[in-house]
């Protein structure tokens, strides 16, 4: 299907931009949401942020277009899925605190 644009008015162009705008914003929202649920809360990861060595840690949520990583730092990060890769670990390197737990993939 073509749409002839030359014949719009202004008015139906800038209506037509907000749409496709809109659209594409809910597509690339779906592209995460689907890469997201490749990943469970509580399986181990790595990424590689920029200025960083590639950290190691586990998913603990889903946002809207991004997961929360706790690292083995104990840091958190927002990370897009598409970032993410499978760890085969996590183990945090703080032993001070009696709640931490090791978990491993099954």
């Amino acid at each position: 299907m073509k749409i002839a644009i030359d014949k719009l008015t202004e008015a139906e162009l800038v209506d037509l931009n907000h749409r496709i705008v809109e659209r594409l914003r809910f597509l690339s929202q779906m592209r995460a949401h689907s890469q997201m649920l490749d990943y469970k809360i509580g399986e181990g990861v790595t990424f590689h942020p920029d200025g960083h060595p590639p950290l190691v840690g586990i998913v603990t949520r889903y946002n809207r277009k991004t997961v929360t990583v706790i690292t083995n730092g104990g840091q958190r990060w927002n990370v897009a899925p598409g970032l993410l890769r499978r760890g085969d670990s996590y183990e945090r390197t703080d032993t001070n605190n009696a709640k931490v737990v090791r978990l491993k993939r099954d």
